[in-house]
């Protein structure tokens, strides 16, 4: 797999070339919806159809994505019940040379308003595919959002 990535921080959330911020508001408290995040990596595949497989590290995760990508990730931030942030530390995916993401979770309406910074660095063409993209990632993100309240609000 393994190409290394650039080793960033929290901050690159906020200062990264290309920054796609998606939100959604869910019914399920903010402390379920964190333990789906944080503590049951294996359960990422039952809500996010892009993940394959998931499972913890001793650092961060390992997933695996549709299509045959890979990453390696570093836990940055896991904060209970506010925020879980991410870097990828190795991919296989081509053109990247930093990313991290982030999910920050606040109470919203007796539910959780989930906000999702997908924030990267790369080649330009990969920085132009991601902005092309951002509608088909948003339409990832909701409904992924959706499935895991649904799978929170039902068990």
């Amino acid at each position: 797999m393994a190409r290394r990535l650039r080793p960033v921080g929290t901050d690159f959330v906020d200062t990264a070339p290309v920054r796609l911020v998606f939100a959604r508001e869910v019914r399920a408290a903010p402390e379920r919806v964190y333990r789906a995040l944080a503590e049951d990596v294996p359960g990422w595949s039952a809500w996010f159809s892009a993940v394959t497989s998931a499972r913890p590290t001793e650092l961060g995760r390992e997933v695996r994505l549709r299509g045959g990508t890979r990453f390696e990730e570093t836990v940055l931030v896991a904060k209970e019940p506010e925020v879980y942030a991410y870097r990828v530390d190795a991919t296989n995916a081509p053109g990247l040379r930093a990313l991290a993401e982030e999910w920050r979770l606040t109470p919203a309406g007796g539910g959780t308003r989930v906000q999702w910074t997908f924030a990267v660095d790369g080649t330009a063409v990969l920085r132009l595919l991601l902005t092309v993209g951002r509608a088909g990632l948003g339409r990832a993100f909701r409904d992924a959002v959706t499935s895991l309240d649904r799978r929170l609000v039902a068990g």
